[in-house]
């Protein structure tokens, strides 16, 4: 039986120097663990790690087109990925530290429906969804 363990996300985006930069700034994830370039497909990618362990990939690619959801509805209503989600110690510290880092407010932290937890969204400077989960102090 095979066991998986996740790994990272991958995130399609315009700027990647922009995003490299927020993502260090925000999530702390400031190591490079791999970058290549493809200069004839107009491809560059790095994939960032956290201390922790937290992975994202960040590829651009030339002529790439935007795709930003208005909350989480919204982006439930096209199918396939539209959110990363990821669990924070301190739901009202993270929330705030993701918007001094350029992070768009999308829904304040509040009660989650599962009891014992908490959440909020915000949108990366491109538009994605990221969606902060706490315990409830």
């Amino acid at each position: 039986m095979s066991t998986f363990v996740f790994d990272h996300v991958g995130l399609s985006v315009a700027d990647l120097d922009a995003q490299r930069r927020f993502y260090a700034d925000a999530l702390g994830l400031t190591e490079v663990e791999e970058q290549f370039a493809l200069p004839e497909a107009h491809v560059r990618s790095t994939i960032l790690r956290a201390a922790n362990g937290l992975k994202i990939e960040l590829i651009e690619r030339g002529g790439s087109a935007p795709q930003e959801f208005e909350d989480p509805f919204h982006g439930a209503g096209t199918q396939g990925y539209f959110h990363w989600a990821v669990y924070v110690d301190d739901l009202d510290a993270a929330f705030a530290k993701l918007l001094d880092a350029g992070a768009r407010e999308v829904s304040a932290p509040a009660d989650g429906v599962r009891p014992g937890m908490r959440f909020a969204y915000v949108k990366d400077p491109e538009g994605n969804l990221l969606e902060l989960i706490a315990p409830t102090r």
